[in-house]
């Protein structure tokens, strides 16, 4: 299978599509965007000119990805997250110039109706949960929650929750791939990376 594309779905021309993506009813895809290989666009999603999704990603229904917004593999975006392009918007007022990059880095999740302010970087498998407002920089394995979001913890490769503290050196192994992962200057690593 090359592609399969939903007959309601809108593709402009020049938009490029990797092979074996998924593009499902109601989905505009811009022209001047690039979708990766074996990803899957839900029900409803809008991809806007210059937005980047790698391979193997999955963007759920009602999802939004406008300009400067770019996904990198394996990345999971639950239903209806929100993302913007410009911090202080106004109608009477032209931002297109002031429009601001938003990177989801390799195999990040992030939550049902989460929302995600422009410019900031989602970390390397970071966990954004459901409904929070994330509105600065994650870390690279780090779990959020809240309004706005603010680390709780710390998430392996395969979404299991880790033990170990905010800060600290210590060591502990994901119960799912059995990798061991370790703190050190308030920074999570695996051992397998």
């Amino acid at each position: 299978m090359v592609n399969n594309i939903h007959h309601t779905a809108i593709i402009d021309n020049g938009a490029k599509i990797g092979e074996q993506t998924l593009i499902w009813h109601w989905t505009h895809v811009c022209s001047k965007s690039v979708i990766g290989d074996n990803t899957s666009l839900g029900q409803n999603v809008f991809v806007a000119n210059n937005v980047t999704i790698g391979n193997n990603c999955k963007i759920q229904n009602n999802v939004s990805l406008y300009e400067g917004v770019i996904f990198e593999d394996y990345v999971f975006c639950g239903p209806s997250v929100v993302f913007t392009n410009v911090i202080n918007p106004r109608s009477g007022v032209n931002r297109k110039s002031e429009f601001k990059k938003t990177i989801v880095r390799l195999g990040s999740s992030l939550g049902a109706n989460a929302t995600i302010l422009c410019g900031v970087v989602i970390g390397n498998y970071s966990f954004v949960a459901a409904g929070a407002v994330v509105t600065k920089n994650t870390k690279a394995y780090g779990l959020y929650a809240g309004v706005p979001a603010t680390q709780i913890g710390w998430i392996s490769k395969e979404g299991f929750k880790l033990n170990l503290p905010l800060k600290g050196n210590e060591k502990t192994f994901c119960k799912g791939s059995e990798e061991y992962y370790f703190i050190k200057d308030e920074t999570c690593y695996c051992e397998g990376d």
